[in-house]
């Protein structure tokens, strides 16, 4: 079984996580080994010792040449020198391959380079963690949904097949939208690690010996209910106007964790934020108790303030 009707062989630039994912994911589908390409030569002959059905190639040249498909999965800031490494190979006007991206933060336009000397070019993200699990990630590419921004139609029905190969689904997003989309999924993926971080910490130090276990079917539960509800999924003492119950927090996290405070007023004041968009009625106090420094309670209920 080839990779594709309409592709000859996969070349990879890069030997991370990502990399070793997509290495095993397009290896069982193609009789030609995917080449992989890295500055290390080191490393990419023990990726490709690791990785059955992966081949090692000497530079761009080769790459170019054996290939028609090009993954370049390498760090958000070393893919325009790879990239400009690519446009300055000659090969690359005759072969005019089809070229992606991984960068979730980068849309096409840092191929252009590449589209100017007749490349189809394309950034495809996976929206998931790697975490160099190889066999795992695989199986998890399966379902999974992928960022498609495309140059071109054709470049579209590409990074299309591509996806599909992996077995992912294909999400298209536009270019000028790229930085907010990686901004939402990084706000979500990344701060939660932070945010539990902060909680585990908490719990630590209120004498909890496994705060993980402790934490995990709460999060899980508050995770599910989100993904399918909402902002409506919101329980606690901030949907309740439960001042005494926050001004008790902050005071127990300056005594035991101060580390925490700024973390937890942010994510409060931002949390009262979405409840007065959602139309709810926060605690009229709350943003006060909140406030560095508090500020004093508002005198008046929030009914007569216009009066």
């Amino acid at each position: 079984m080839t990779v594709s009707p309409h592709f000859r062989q996969i070349g990879i630039i890069g030997t991370g996580r990502v990399a070793a994912a997509l290495a095993r994911g397009f290896a069982v589908h193609s009789v030609n080994p995917v080449c992989v390409l890295s500055r290390s030569q080191q490393r990419v002959a023990a990726f490709s010792n690791e990785i059955s059905g992966t081949g090692v190639v000497e530079d761009n040249a080769a790459l170019l040449a054996q290939c028609d498909v090009i993954a370049i999965a390498v760090a958000d800031d070393a893919l325009a020198t790879v990239v400009a490494g690519l446009a300055q190979t000659k090969t690359s006007v005759r072969s005019a391959p089809f070229v992606f991206h991984v960068s979730g933060r980068s849309g096409v336009s840092i191929l252009a380079p590449l589209a100017v000397l007749g490349a189809e070019i394309a950034a495809i993200h996976p929206v998931m963690t790697f975490t160099g699990d190889g066999e795992s990630e695989v199986r998890r590419m399966a379902g999974a949904r992928f960022a498609v921004t495309s140059g071109s139609a054709v470049a579209k029905t590409m990074a299309d097949q591509i996806v599909r190969l992996l077995g992912g689904v294909p999400v298209e997003i536009a270019e000028q939208h790229r930085a907010l989309y990686h901004a939402g999924l990084s706000h979500a993926a990344n701060h939660l690690v932070t945010l539990l971080a902060g909680s585990t910490r908490a719990l630590a130090m209120a004498g909890v010996d496994d705060p993980a276990a402790l934490l995990g079917p709460l999060v899980r539960a508050a995770l599910e209910n989100s993904l399918a509800h909402g902002f409506s999924a919101l329980s606690g003492p901030l949907r309740r106007g439960d001042v005494q119950t926050i001004r008790q927090h902050l005071d127990a996290l300056t005594r035991d964790c101060p580390e925490l405070v700024p973390a937890y007023r942010t994510m409060a004041l931002g949390t009262l934020d979405e409840l007065a968009r959602s139309g709810a009625e926060p605690a009229p106090d709350l943003r006060a108790v909140l406030s560095d420094p508090p500020l004093a309670p508002d005198p008046l209920p929030r009914s007569r303030r216009s009066q």
